[in-house]
């Protein structure tokens, strides 16, 4: 089985709420010495074949990846896949049925920025967006800062579009045992991303974690950009405890907003089974 040493197995392009297109993911991926890549799109497999066609030209082995909304015990909640088949019809249908709320609820969060005085959310929001069926928090927050409501997409979420302030509105993903079957039904394995970010008490992140794996999840991310030391390590012995693979991710979205860079992240533990050796099979390797 191939070793590698810099696998980064999440990140985002336009194609969801990324700033970077698919192929300068790529160039940014392989110059920061990432030999393992997989773009992750929010709910959408569309740039997969774009993302293939430039790791194979830089000569970076490629996973296909998609990162899946979830509504679990009330709160959104990311399952990664990675190593599917982007084609498979469920997959393609669940992923489109997803998409289906996002347009309707951004409507209902400019209303909610409109009552505060914030005019034109909606069609400023829509300015970020590549993909309109995608529009996104994360596009308000970048129409908010250039409009200079604040500062930056930091004071965004601390001000608004959360729970308990303008413009937040919650909305129904999908369920994780959807999610997790049509990834594992298009021949990949499903990992539960950045853990330590879900605010569960204890109960509620076992409850998350045997749901799980009773619909057949395979791994969870210990190495990510949102994640401390500690809380690697924490989830890292949760892995060991569970028989859990491990996966590693920066969550790149932007060379502005994102703190970890794409390639830049400490290794997973050496006891660890990666995520990806679970799905080597599917692995494109460079030309």
């Amino acid at each position: 089985m191939t070793s590698y040493k810099n696998a980064d197995l999440h990140c985002h392009s336009v194609v969801s709420d990324g700033t970077l297109t698919p192929e300068l993911l790529a160039a940014r991926a392989h110059a920061n010495g990432v030999d393992l890549w997989a773009l992750t799109d929010h709910d959408e497999v569309g740039g997969q074949a774009r993302a293939l066609a430039a790791a194979q030209a830089l000569g970076m082995a490629y996973l296909s990846g998609v990162e899946i909304s979830v509504t679990f015990a009330g709160t959104t909640v990311h399952i990664v896949g990675l190593g599917f088949d982007p084609t498979n019809p469920q997959m393609v249908q669940g992923l489109a049925a997803t998409r289906g709320g996002r347009n309707e609820r951004a409507r209902d969060m400019a209303e909610q920025l409109a009552a505060v005085g914030i005019a034109g959310a909606y069609e400023g929001a829509l300015r970020y967006v590549g993909n309109p069926e995608l529009v996104s928090r994360t596009h308000f927050a970048r129409f908010l800062v250039e409009t200079g409501v604040c500062r930056d997409t930091s004071e965004v979420f601390r001000k608004y579009l959360i729970e308990g302030k303008p413009g937040y509105v919650p909305h129904r993903w999908a369920s994780l045992g959807d999610a997790v079957r049509w990834i594992t039904q298009a021949g990949g394995v499903a990992v539960i991303a950045h853990p330590a970010r879900y605010k569960f008490t204890a109960n509620e992140e076992f409850a998350l974690f045997s749901e799980f794996q009773q619909h057949g999840g395979r791994g969870v991310e210990v190495v990510t950009g949102s994640h401390s030391a500690s809380e690697a390590a924490r989830y890292a012995d949760l892995a060991r405890e569970l028989g859990l693979a491990a996966s590693r991710g920066s969550d790149f979205h932007s060379p502005d907003e994102s703190h970890t860079d794409l390639g830049k992240l400490p290794p997973l533990p050496a006891d660890l089974t990666p995520a990806w050796d679970l799905v080597a099979a599917h692995i494109h390797p460079g030309r």
